[in-house]
């Protein structure tokens, strides 16, 4: 653990503070246990004393403090164990992140992200190339004005044939994953205080997230919260996994982003869809699992034909569930550069802990926890980001990628 920590740039400090509250936990419950054995004993001893009232009366004072000294301990324990809202121990573990898998590469930031394979040639434009912003304003497809109108800045309105596109996207993305086995679920968008912790964005993340506090309920992030938290509290059968669940929402979040960057556009929105993955597989298989889910993602993009690459997650850059994550980045023409499109990561058996997801390898034997995998298939504003630029035509027109014609019904939207 303090290897990973360190890896992450994290203070590893926080091992010793954890095994020093967990011993107190423990030096707790082992007081607990000796007050209440010495206190079985003295009890014992009246009912076997010739006088029993003389025993009761000598033997009452010291059993009364140790009813003191059991009383006392049980709280100490109870202050200090995780169940306990303001224990020490669950403050810190709720702040500690997944331990890093070791295939991920060192480093402090995304400039330390290792590429591991591309697909496709940018487009070379034989004119100049306009933002998706600018180009679905002209074709009416895209209205941030009104949105803001409505909502306030980082909402967009989706018209006409943009709005078509969209839903195209999500019945395209859907389409494929069950064609690769997933099952899908449309999860509720409203989820519990306790189902966010299970899933380890409480409270890391309360900051980024809408919440109804008269109600206590949280708008989803992500699908992946009620997708991964769904099996709670269950023990699945060996012969069950892989599960492997396929979720269209819109999703919430406070979206910051670094100061005066992605502003514009429909790259950072408080409201966006995205069709998201998820896998609860056996630990032995999770590493295979997120190269096989990791392929069911880009895949959809080589269908698009949208150029894209994959990169591997640093230490520094790994997110605070994962043990190792891939990103799959698609190339936007207005940047220059590749843009985040996916995130998939294996988070082990982190959040299979808290929201304790087990299964057993056969009946009777000892239960054991899931590995839980999430990855996007695909966020679909980012999806409409990348068509609009990069099938830009000169006449200012848009050309719809071919596999996407059926779902639409048009191979252009006309200028």
């Amino acid at each position: 653990m303090r290897l990973s920590l360190s890896r992450r740039g994290a203070d590893p400090s926080i091992v010793d503070e954890l095994l020093r509250c967990d011993e107190e936990y423990r030096s707790a419950l082992t007081a607990t246990e000796r007050a209440k054995a010495e206190k079985n004993r003295l009890s014992a001893s009246v009912g076997q004393a010739d006088d029993k009232a003389a025993a009761a009366r000598e033997v009452r004072p010291k059993i009364d403090a140790l009813s003191l000294e059991i009383a006392a301990s049980e709280e100490r324990a109870r202050t200090l164990s995780t169940s306990g809202e303001s224990s020490p121990l669950r403050a810190m573990l709720e702040q500690t992140p997944n331990l890093l898998d070791d295939s991920v590469p060192d480093g402090t930031d995304e400039a330390s992200n290792v590429e591991l394979r591309r697909w496709g040639t940018p487009r070379t434009f034989d004119f100049e190339v306009k933002p998706h912003w600018e180009i679905g304003e002209q074709l009416g497809i895209l209205d941030f004005a009104r949105a803001a109108k409505l909502s306030g800045s980082r909402f967009a309105v989706l018209a006409g044939a943009g709005a078509r596109l969209s839903r195209a996207l999500a019945t395209f993305f859907l389409d494929r994953a069950q064609e690769r086995g997933y099952r899908e679920i449309a999860p509720p968008l409203l989820v519990s205080r306790a189902t966010m912790w299970s899933t380890g964005q409480l409270s890391k993340f309360a900051d980024a997230m809408f919440e109804d506090r008269d109600g206590d309920l949280f708008m989803i992030p992500t699908a992946e919260v009620p997708l991964t938290a769904m099996r709670g509290a269950e023990i699945l059968e060996f012969s069950d996994l892989p599960q492997k669940y396929v979720a269209h929402t819109p999703c919430f979040r406070k979206e910051a982003g670094a100061a005066g960057k992605d502003t514009r556009g429909l790259m950072r929105q408080h409201q966006f869809e995205k069709v998201e993955l998820v896998w609860l597989a056996a630990p032995e298989a999770s590493f295979e699992a997120l190269e096989v889910l990791t392929r069911d993602s880009e895949g959809l993009l080589a269908e698009l034909e949208l150029p894209h690459r994959v990169v591997a997650l640093c230490a520094g850059d790994t997110g605070f569930n994962a043990a190792k994550t891939y990103d799959i980045e698609v190339w936007v023409p207005s940047s220059n550069a590749y843009r985040e499109i996916s995130s998939c990561s294996n988070c082990t058996d982190f959040q299979a802990r808290r929201a304790s997801i087990r299964f057993r390898r056969e009946p009777g034997a000892k239960p054991e926890f899931v590995h839980t995998l999430n990855g996007s298939a695909l966020a679909i504003g980012r999806t409409l980001i990348a068509i609009l630029e990069n099938y830009q035509q000169r006449d200012g027109t848009v050309t719809v990628p071919e596999v996407l014609r059926p779902y639409t019904g048009f191979d252009r939207i006309p200028a």
